[in-house]
């Protein structure tokens, strides 16, 4: 796997190959960053963002946003195997002081934080067969830690129906193979 673009553009990072994580693809990672930078529908600027990586694994996305200019990424992983390639894979790219590892499950980051952070751009890469994303979006939205301006951007199994309009104004959807990749905000009509 390797890191895109960006000043650390071609640099390498390990990945675990399990059946309960597993690597966003270059060219998945690559559309999403396209929408991100390029599309009349995100009004977000990823330079000097905060970014909050939900289900990082090994850290793959919010490494690379690192790379692209964000300000700061907080990765959250329940995962003890892969919490310890993401912290090498940050040694090895020495980006330890733009990062932060929070090591527990995300119901856990909800009901610990008293993180006076907000973020701009929001992650959610779960296991496809996880069913709190519901939940978690919730959980996320009661403690308003998302600055006005915000993404939310979600990784799915392409079949998974989820009912997310509740929750989120979505504004675009794209598919790749068994993925599909959820772009919106949070609804704040809907508080």
């Amino acid at each position: 796997m390797r890191i895109i673009a960006g000043y650390l553009k071609g640099k390498r990072i390990d990945f675990l190959k399990s059946s309960i994580t597993r690597p966003l693809r270059d060219y998945v990672k690559e559309n999403i960053f396209n929408v991100i930078n390029h599309s009349n529908l995100v009004d977000i600027n990823l330079e000097n963002a905060n970014v909050l990586d939900l289900y990082s694994g090994v850290g793959s996305f919010g490494i690379e946003c690192i790379s692209r200019g964000s300000k700061k990424t907080t990765f959250i992983e329940n995962d003890k195997i892969a919490i310890d390639v993401l912290k090498k894979n940050l040694k090895k790219l020495n980006i330890e002081d733009k990062c932060k590892i929070f090591e527990n499950k995300i119901i856990r980051f909800f009901d610990q934080t008293k993180n006076i952070d907000k973020y701009e751009i929001f992650f959610f890469d779960p296991p496809f067969d996880e069913s709190f994303i519901i939940e978690d979006l919730e959980k996320l939205k009661n403690l308003k830690i998302f600055k006005k301006k915000h993404l939310i951007i979600i990784h799915r199994d392409q079949k998974s129906k989820d009912n997310l309009n509740e929750i989120m104004n979505i504004f675009l959807i794209k598919k790749y193979g068994r993925s599909k990749i959820i772009f919106g905000d949070f609804n704040l009509s809907a508080s």
